[in-house]
């Protein structure tokens, strides 16, 4: 393995000098070297919890023995195609996207992209194209990726520097979600993640979700739902529109179809958006868009996230981990409240500076997880879906001592100086 140290400065030279700083600021000098299911090491050898899976990249774990085979099989027999012409591959992974939607059997199309970023873009040109009408609305403190159209519905934080602001884009607050009646211009698309992660692993009410569904219809406003947190089995469901028995017109994945070997993500819509196509099938392509080397992976994933007994015991895993958080909490007047859904949850702190302590002290102890970066007092908590319930007793065992570390004279004045600073 490299010198930490040389590559701390090679980071620096030719990656990026502001990052490393951020990175040295916030006790995160953190290389990932050695890595095996739900743990990675350090360039000191130090295990962690991995408890962030990169937004649901590594759901099946880092290094999955059974994807690992299939993309040595893979490359046997394929490279990246291409995305022009007839791909037999490409066609079994679109299909069985198809069926894990089951009885919403109109969401039947799909187009593939190398990124989250670039399979909403496809999302907002579709639903500007069928409707005629440019206004997007997304939801405040979501994220849906950083490409042109995309970074446009996210927030002001993404597009200032960049000045990459677009006309026709606005937000509204959650709280806001059934003015969509009385918007004008009437927009395309309403964009919104299934349970906002970004914005504090919000979860949402059925009755307001279906309440925003009908509207949509109502008014003709093209509902656009981003699942690449959320999404492949991470919330007990194949897709977490599920829970809620609502039919979205557009969804995306991406992050986890990729099985952390090869990226990919794909955009899933109803059969009406491909009249867009028909006077040229070629409007919109992508070269790296489900690229034939990586769909066998991305196969293997979904046969993997979507068998019954797996999506079982997520359910029943979420439930023993948010029993333990619960027990825990307690315990620690800092920790508010859980939130969850299967194996997506959120831990609130009483502000951020109590989360930031968590982290640091979760660090300490050998997990590793970030806040939720548009309410830092929200602990983004995403165990790889694989995990067995006696990781998620060893996870609660390291957890409950991490916050009782935050209990330390050492730590009680860090977070006098942290709120401080804020």
């Amino acid at each position: 393995m490299f010198k930490s140290r040389r590559v701390r400065r090679e980071f620096a030279r030719y990656i990026s000098e502001p990052k490393l700083r951020f990175f040295q600021k916030k006790g995160l000098n953190i290389q990932m070297c050695e890595r095996s299911g739900i743990y990675f090491y350090d360039q000191h050898g130090r295990q962690y919890m991995n408890c962030h899976c990169n937004g649901g990249v590594f759901n099946l774990g880092h290094r999955n023995p059974r994807l690992i085979a299939r993309l040595k099989q893979a490359l046997d027999e394929f490279d990246i195609g291409n995305h022009h012409l007839i791909s037999a591959v490409r066609t079994s992974l679109a299909r069985e996207l198809v069926r894990s939607c089951g009885r919403f059997s109109s969401l039947s199309k799909v187009t593939f992209a190398s990124g989250g970023g670039e399979a909403m873009d496809l999302a907002i040109k579709l639903a500007r194209g069928l409707t005629g009408r440019n206004s997007i609305v997304s939801l405040s403190g979501g994220y849906h990726g950083h490409t042109g159209l995309a970074v446009a519905a996210g927030d002001l934080r993404y597009r200032d520097v960049f000045q990459a602001s677009l006309p026709n884009f606005r937000q509204i607050r959650l709280a806001q979600l059934k003015d969509l009646e009385r918007l004008d211009p009437c927009p395309a698309a309403l964009i919104m993640e299934t349970a906002p992660a970004t914005a504090g692993m919000v979860i949402l009410e059925k009755d307001l979700f279906q309440e925003v569904r009908k509207i949509t219809r109502r008014r003709n406003i093209v509902l656009i739902l981003d699942e690449v947190q959320t999404g492949l089995g991470r919330s007990g469901k194949p897709w977490c529109f599920q829970h809620y028995d609502i039919e979205p017109d557009i969804f995306i994945t991406g992050k986890g179809l990729s099985g952390g070997l090869y990226p990919i993500a794909a955009t899933i819509y109803q059969k009406r958006f491909e009249t867009l196509f028909r006077r040229d099938p070629f409007v919109h392509i992508s070269t790296f868009g489900g690229a034939e080397v990586g769909c066998p992976v991305a196969l293997e994933v979904l046969k993997m996230s979507f068998h019954p007994a797996f999506l079982a015991e997520i359910e029943s895993k979420g439930n023993q981990l948010e029993a333990g958080l619960k027990a825990i909490s307690s315990a620690h007047p800092s920790l508010k409240s859980i939130r969850r859904k299967g194996l997506f949850a959120g831990i609130v702190f009483v502000d951020a500076p109590a989360c930031f302590l968590a982290i640091k002290a979760l660090l300490e102890c050998g997990i590793f997880s970030v806040y939720a970066n548009n309410d830092k007092k929200v602990l983004q908590f995403l165990p790889p879906l694989i995990i067995s319930t006696s990781e998620i007793e060893e996870l609660l065992d390291r957890f409950r001592k991490a916050m009782e570390l935050t209990r330390t004279w050492k730590y009680r004045m860090m977070h006098k100086i942290i709120q401080y600073a804020i």
